[in-house]
């Protein structure tokens, strides 16, 4: 028989992390599923430092600090792949690769997984060459020359960043200039290690076992132009193209937007009562922390009054408060 939760979480970044602190202090048995490892994308992040209250962190210490948070709540974590769901009835199914799991209340903190570009050796390369992650994978190119992809926040960015390991940073840049802010663009363009080509883009990346060379073509003239790695050396390409919602799983079952993003209300509810989306793989403006946080506590906090109207429409018996550790009371 499947194991009943009050509330069952799906992923573990910060939204889903918030969202189990406030279910989990409202005195509710809640689980939280996570198919890799908890703290989701922001635990690729070297440094915080727009976090209120918080000067800097990085990414997987701030989420490991709500992890233990919740924990000492009482919600339990475990780490399995959601493969479906049945949202029918009060009592909905979560199904993983662990087993099936009964809940009344249902948080989609999915996430969302960077972009793949799509030129040629792409996906031959990713792994070998092709990164998305300069915190996981910067270290691997130190002495080496890098390239970097985008011209976005994040590209401009990860490309100062991966300085303290490249030997030379190049930035490929589509538009005409950088899209993010001036004062993180300023960075990337006035370092004595990076060089900017913009309206560029990439077409092809080659080589044998590692990269050994890619094509580039400007746009405005048309040119075409190749980089060769040294003798004897490869060299890394950081892709920065923003991210994909992951969504597929619920894709037919819930409403989404055209790009795929899950469709909320002001309490964070899919149009399924009792199913709730929080954090990147929601519609929304700003895609941070600080509202991924917020996305979960309100999705947790709208939960509780459905999730006692549900306990009272089964005649079921309130749950035993569980032990925790004693905390003072929120202003």
């Amino acid at each position: 028989m499947a194991e009943f939760y009050d509330v069952i979480i799906v992923g573990a970044g910060p939204a889903g992390l918030s969202a189990a602190i406030y279910a989990a202090r409202a005195r509710f048995k809640v689980l939280v599923l996570e198919k890799e490892k908890i703290g989701g994308q922001i635990t690729i992040t070297s440094e915080i430092v727009n976090y209120p209250g918080i000067e800097k962190i990085d990414g997987t210490e701030l989420t490991e600090k709500m992890r233990a948070q919740a924990q000492s709540f009482g919600a339990e974590f475990q780490i399995a792949k959601v493969t479906d769901f049945d949202f029918s009835g009060d009592m909905r199914i979560v199904k993983t690769d662990k087993g099936d799991f009964k809940t009344l209340g249902i948080v989609l903190a999915l996430g969302a997984n960077p972009r793949m570009l799509g030129f040629a050796g792409e996906k031959e390369y990713k792994g070998r060459g092709v990164a998305y992650c300069a915190t996981c994978d910067g270290e691997f190119f130190t002495g080496m020359d890098v390239f970097v992809i985008g011209g976005g926040f994040a590209a401009a960015e990860e490309a100062v960043f991966l300085t303290k390991y490249a030997r030379k940073v190049t930035i490929i840049v589509r538009e005409e200039d950088f899209t993010c802010a001036a004062s993180v663009a300023d960075k990337a363009k006035n370092h004595e290690k990076i060089e900017v080509h913009y309206q560029t883009e990439i077409v092809e990346a080659a080589g044998d076992r590692l990269l050994q060379s890619a094509r580039f073509r400007d746009n405005q003239t048309g040119r075409e132009w190749t980089y060769e790695a040294p003798e004897g050396e490869s060299f890394g390409i950081f892709v920065f193209a923003g991210y994909v919602p992951d969504t597929e799983i619920v894709k037919g079952k819930l409403e989404l937007d055209s790009h795929g993003y899950l469709i909320t209300d002001h309490n964070q509810m899919t149009g399924i009562p009792g199913v709730y989306g929080a954090g990147d793989v929601c519609v929304k403006n700003l895609r941070q922390v600080v509202t991924a946080v917020s996305d979960g506590a309100v999705a947790a906090t709208s939960l509780e009054k459905y999730v006692a109207d549900v306990y009272e429409k089964l005649h079921l018996s309130p749950r035993e408060p569980l032990a925790q550790t004693d905390h003072k009371s929120e202003n």
